[in-house]
């Protein structure tokens, strides 16, 4: 932290910042709520990137080399959806005067898809700089494969604004770390450092020297800029735009000494306008200032004009458009390949190959753990999918992520895959960024019981519906020695509760292949594969049960008229089948269901789940891990066995039979079922 001394506030004439200023006061005022003072304190940031040098066309959201901007402090939403306004996105003054209301355009925090020109969802104070460090990765892993002498067809910088709150976060040090380390050299943090946050004065607990730490990182840092000044900030920029062209370039960091509130006459400088509307009063004595005689919601005309962005937006794209066309003649398969991964769009033989993966014998139809037969299958699309982008947080030997097509940006300086260390928060949010950027489906591994520290970045890519996928090995207590702190037991129910999110826990390869077919298909919103250490056996299957595996859950082994119905994830699958084996000696009828996907068999239509579970008959659920998420599904008649304790150390057969997974514990439960 490096805030300036408090600033004097004098009068003024209007300027274009303060129209930014004024529309935040008014919409915060008419809401009753939200985040005043960042928004007018970084009004003059804003005002020298976006009328100064942000490459855009607010006529075109989408256009595809346009600059990314997040703002990562996303409380101060109203500075973005007053520059979208403003500039001449599809966010009418309407929408600013129902800003924090229902089914408005204008939420509380910035949402991607809600309001054009919002680039990712902001509010977990940190996650929006890691996103944007993604962008940037994005960018110059698309420009390495696509670029070519005289066609820069990817060639623009990725902005964030950030405040003292976003440099608190742990995650801004695991990604700013890996930025400089990378050179994201196209990447412009703007540091908003007011040195208040809702407590107060933040120097009591955030007295960081925030350029040296930065610098120790690698980037290029440019301190003690003016916030206030327009002219000053437009230099800083310029120099990180130069710096960005260097060879050894490196990210930049502007150190931005600001005013919370500037222009509030009496609450500038102090926590009190952090998070609460300033007042009519307050607003009024601005106005008189200011010398600003427009109305609430209100622009002058000629400040209106300053800012609007559509006409240059257009030029700018039209030269981009005929660099494009000279590109497609150039090179046409490039062009037509950018085009068809930039779109979302996966290759046409992608279905087939998964077909013969799944249809033809091999290493994946072997006793082999789930972790492997995740690389097999990796191993066997990745040449037919170049928009994978993999890696691991340092554990790549253990998630079994890399296959021989993998080519680490790490010793590369290009590739589609990475090693991101020890930084599982960090890769969660970064390949959220790396998703909403386009032309990437980014996957990334660690153990599961690591997921912890992902969690809120796999919340962000379900609420964004990003197509995120995440590799959790080591699944269940089957990893064994390496004892509680390693063996997840609450962390699959805690990942199906995620809205949106698919989790997938397959039995064997053939589960695994279609686990990853359903993550890749799925284009909405992020999946977490759980796989297993351990070796599992593999189950022959019809052409129909393979085909039903999509569907979430699906009959494995039937009997006529059954009288008991088993269901099983993962591991515990084989264990189920044991079970139904030793009943039918015992003349008893069993069904064995294999779940690997609740979310996915939820989904499906009545019928086809009261076909697969009947209603009425007994049910027993088993799986490595707690009890409480399946007693919604076996009913209260029914018995859910699993682990409602941590685990313990120790090779992993015993300590199956120690938690009493086994054949005989179910087969007591089944028959104690039915005798009821």
């Amino acid at each position: 932290m490096n805030a300036p001394e408090k600033l004097a506030v004098t009068a003024s004439a209007p300027s274009t910042a303060d129209a930014l200023r004024f529309l935040t006061a008014d919409a915060v005022e008419s809401a009753k709520s939200g985040h005043p003072g960042a928004p007018m304190g970084m009004a003059e940031m804003a005002d020298a990137l976006w009328r100064g040098h942000l490459r855009h066309n607010p006529l075109d959201p989408a256009w595809l080399n346009r600059d990314r901007f997040v703002l990562s402090n996303g409380h101060a939403s109203m500075l973005l959806y007053s520059l979208l306004h403003l500039t001449g996105y599809d966010l009418p003054m309407d929408q600013l005067k129902q800003f924090r209301q229902l089914h408005s355009k204008t939420p509380g925090h910035p949402e991607v898809g809600v309001t054009p020109g919002v680039e990712t969802t902001t509010g977990p104070l940190g996650q929006g700089l890691a996103n944007a460090v993604g962008m940037a990765l994005a960018e110059k892993m698309l420009a390495a494969s696509f670029n070519r002498p005289g066609h820069q067809i990817i060639d623009h910088h990725t902005y964030v604004f950030v405040g003292d709150g976003c440099l608190m976060e742990g995650i801004s040090h695991e990604v700013c770390s890996l930025a400089g380390t990378l050179g994201l050299a196209k990447l412009i943090c703007f540091y908003d450092d007011n040195g208040i946050s809702i407590d107060g004065d933040v120097q009591a607990w955030f007295a960081d020297d925030t350029p040296q730490r930065f610098a120790a990182y690698g980037w290029n840092v440019i301190a003690a800029v003016d916030g206030h000044d327009v002219a000053a900030l437009d230099l800083a920029i310029s120099a990180a735009k130069r710096q960005a062209t260097a060879q050894n370039g490196r990210p930049t960091l502007i150190c931005c000494q600001t005013m919370i509130g500037k222009g509030a006459p009496t609450k500038a400088g102090s926590h009190e306008v952090h998070g609460a509307p300033l007042g009519t009063a307050e607003i009024a004595a601005m106005r008189a200032q200011k010398g600003w005689h427009a109305a609430p919601f209100e622009v002058p005309a000629e400040l209106a004009v300053a800012w609007d962005a559509r006409a240059a937006g257009q030029a700018r794209q039209a030269g981009w458009d005929r660099q494009f066309e000279a590109y497609q003649l150039a090179h046409p398969a490039l062009a037509a390949e950018l085009l068809r991964r930039t779109a979302g769009s996966l290759p046409a033989e992608l279905t087939s190959i998964f077909l013969q993966l799944i249809t033809t014998p091999g290493e994946l139809h072997k006793k082999v753990a789930t972790r492997k037969a995740s690389q097999l299958v990796l191993e066997h699309i990745s040449s037919a999918l170049p928009e994978f982008f993999g890696g691991s947080a340092d554990l790549t030997g253990s998630n079994l992520t890399n296959v021989k097509a993998s080519r680490w940006v790490n010793h590369d300086g290009s590739g589609n895959y990475l090693s991101y260390g020890v930084r599982e928060f960090g890769m969660a949010a970064m390949m959220n960024g790396m998703a909403l950027y386009g032309g990437f489906i980014p996957y990334g591994g660690t153990f599961m019981t690591f997921s912890d520290y992902s969690r809120n970045a796999i919340r962000m890519a379900a609420l964004m519906k990003q197509r995120v996928i995440h590799v959790l090995t080591h699944d269940s207590i089957g990893l064994g020695e390496d004892g509680p702190t390693h063996q997840p037991v609450e962390h699959a129910a805690s990942l199906r509760l995620i809205p949106n999110n698919r989790v997938w826990r397959p039995c064997d390869g053939v589960e695994t292949a279609l686990a990853w077919q359903a993550a890749i298909t799925r284009s909405d919103g992020p999946t977490c594969l759980l796989l297993s250490r351990q070796a599992l056996t593999p189950f022959e299957r019809s052409a129909e049960q393979v085909r039903a595996i999509a569907r979430g859950g699906y009959i494995l082994i039937d009997a006529p008229e059954p009288q008991v119905v088993l269901i099983a994830t993962g591991s515990e699958v084989e264990i189920a089948a044991i079970t139904a084996q030793q009943l039918a000696r015992k003349g008893v009828a069993v069904r064995l269901v294999s779940m690997p996907c609740v979310e996915a068999f939820y989904t499906q239509d009545a019928n086809y789940r009261n076909s697969v579970l009947p209603i009425g008959l007994p049910r027993v659920s088993i799986e490595a891990g707690v009890t409480w998420f399946w007693r919604a599904i076996v009913g209260e008649q029914g018995v859910a066995i699993g682990i409602d304790t941590f685990g313990e150390s120790a090779p992993a057969d015993q300590l199956y039979q120690h938690f009493t997974l086994t054949p005989a514990q179910l087969t007591e439960c089944a028959l104690g079922l039915i005798k009821e």
